[in-house]
């Protein structure tokens, strides 16, 4: 295992704080205390944004006339989120209820975004307005196809565009080429949540709420944080803003029902939340509906008001992401057997490209994201699309320094005909593929990938915050750590690393590893996910400092993220 210690100078931070944080929090950028205050007050105006004042005043003009608005959403917990938030937004703004609602795409129907397909049954519930949440700057048919419809077509996302952009009558997106918005790391429900901000200041300039109550738009912040962390955006400021806010809300309870419901079936404490428990319990129980069945189910939850039935949907979730993830194990495994028996006892090349007839096309991007931590490679799996034979749909995670999504241009531009369709981000990306393309399409993405990485990219380097004395491994440090967040991609949690020996070992649950290691005549317990026993008595391991609150009596225990016998 390879590491790197970050460095940073730390002199001006809170000298009452221990050397370790104030040394990582240095490392992320963080050079005074008033860099940790996150305020709602210091979010960025959203008048910068692409369109936002054509939107809203659209939008607002809906409201205003009852008129029939229709948001389409995405399948993942972002675009839930996104359709959560704008249909009920709007109806507190005074939209009736009969008149807002939502339509999400099955994708085993219909594929991503607002497709024809998609605008055919859309156009059966006779919108006016339809927004689009967290797709649609891709969708250049299915625009043009409602507009010549008579349906006026408002798109907020925030994936890249492509050299095309569609006709819609407002284009609001923080990654359009000449954005000048301070944040073009919004994710999907960050723009709806933006463009809901404008809307109501539009209304209330117009004077709509002179005989009605002004909604106050942070009571939805909730929903904005488990969108912007499950979509995996990077966390500048103003994002931390926003997940730090809707955290507050959730621990204090001031969350909607389907949301708190969400947090009780996966086991967590409401008042000790982190954005990692939304990453890995919240998100994954949303996401599981739109990988499994169908994404309206989880918009469900997050619009109902009734906390009974919102726990019945929650346990639902629940129930789909246990299976959900007896999937991906099996999955994972055939995918890493591939890998493995391609190379042959060599290392493995730039890029990993796998696909196996049978394999569920809601899990391909999980499978896709496992590959990339086991192999230290991008990732791209596939599966058969249940809508074109002669397609298959692959789903990409990526490796830090590379943007995968411009490395599966690159294959489009050089391969003309090769990538059928192809969005999405720096770390992540979709894909349609004819099949018989497949092979071609394995080798130009390792050469794509190769054209920009080198070999310390590939060679899984492990960063972290230094080693951690014993003596600072402590419940109380493990709090203070949580306290100074919220933490995620670009402002990642500390994390350190050391050589332990190995006092015991047990696989526990869905083939967790629990250990006691003894480092400077001290134990400590540990936990590694999705990890086998090791062999030897000795391990380097890259970890984090967390708590283990069992039978409410709170231990500190290592989070393993990397482990390696030595």
């Amino acid at each position: 295992m390879r590491v790197e210690t970050r460095e940073a100078q730390a002199e001006s931070l809170d000298p009452a704080l221990p050397p370790f944080l104030r040394k990582a929090l240095a490392a992320r950028g963080v050079v005074a205390g008033a860099d940790l205050h996150l305020p709602l007050s210091d979010l960025h105006a959203p008048d910068t944004l692409p369109d936002i004042d054509a939107a809203a005043q659209r939008l607002a003009t809906a409201v205003e006339g009852d008129e029939r608005v229709l948001v389409v959403g995405d399948f993942d917990a972002d675009g839930a989120t996104a359709s959560a938030l704008c249909v009920s937004v709007l109806r507190a703004f005074g939209a009736s209820e009969r008149n807002v609602g939502f339509l999400v795409p099955n994708r085993f129907e219909f594929g991503y975004g607002l497709t024809p397909e998609l605008v055919r049954v859309a156009l059966q519930r006779e919108p006016q307005v339809l927004v689009t949440v967290d797709n649609g700057v891709s969708s250049i048919e299915g625009v043009q196809m409602a507009r010549a419809a008579g349906v006026d077509v408002v798109v907020t996302d925030h994936h890249l565009p492509g050299d095309e952009l569609p006709n819609a009558l407002a284009l609001v997106n923080p990654n359009l080429r000449g954005a000048e918005f301070p944040s073009p790391h919004l994710a999907g429900v960050g723009v709806a949540y933006y463009l809901m901000m404008a809307v109501r200041s539009v209304l209330r300039a117009r004077g709509h709420f002179a005989q009605r109550p002004q909604p106050a738009l942070a009571d939805w912040l909730d929903l904005v944080a488990v969108g912007t962390v499950a979509d995996v955006v990077p966390f500048d400021r103003n994002n931390r803003i926003l997940v730090h806010q809707g955290l507050r809300r959730i621990r204090a309870g001031r969350a909607r029902p389907g949301v708190l419901a969400l947090v009780q079936v996966a086991g967590r404490a409401l008042s000790q939340l982190t954005a990692a428990d939304l990453a890995f319990a919240v998100g994954p129980r949303l996401n599981a509906a739109g990988r499994l069945r169908d994404m309206a189910v989880g918009i469900k939850c997050l619009l109902e008001d009734d906390p009974a039935q919102a726990r019945k949907v929650a346990e639902s979730l629940d129930a789909l992401n246990a299976e959900r993830r007896q999937i991906e194990v099996d999955m994972s495994a055939d995918a890493a057997a591939i890998v493995d028996e391609a190379s042959n006892g060599d290392p493995v090349g730039a890029a990993i490209c796998v696909y196996q007839p049978g394999w569920h096309q809601g899990v391909v991007g999980i499978v896709a994201a496992r590959m990339r931590e086991r192999y230290h490679r991008p990732a791209v799996v596939f599966a058969d699309d249940d809508t074109a034979p002669a397609l298959l749909k692959g789903s990409a995670r990526s490796i830090p320094g590379l943007h995968i999504r411009d490395a599966i241009a690159d294959c489009a531009a050089r391969h003309p005909g090769m990538v059928a369709a192809f969005g999405g981000h720096a770390m992540a990306a979709g894909l349609s593929l004819p099949r018989v393309h497949l092979p071609r399409f394995g080798v130009a993405l390792a050469e794509a990938v190769a054209r920009r990485v080198d070999e310390r990219d590939l060679a899984g380097v492990a960063v972290t915050d230094g080693e951690l004395p014993a003596s600072e491994r402590t419940v109380a440090n493990a709090h203070l750590i949580r306290r100074h967040g919220p933490w995620g991609p670009g402002f990642e949690e500390p994390s350190f690393h050391g050589e332990f020996e190995v006092v015991a070992q047990r696989v526990v649950g869905e083939r967790h590893l629990r250990l006691v290691l003894k480092q400077d005549e001290r134990v400590v317990d540990a936990i590694a996910f999705n990890q086998d026993r090791v062999q030897g008595k000795r391990v380097h391991a890259v970890y984090r400092l967390s708590i283990n609150d069992f039978d409410d009596v709170e231990t500190a225990q290592l989070q393993i993220e990397r482990l390696e016998a030595r």
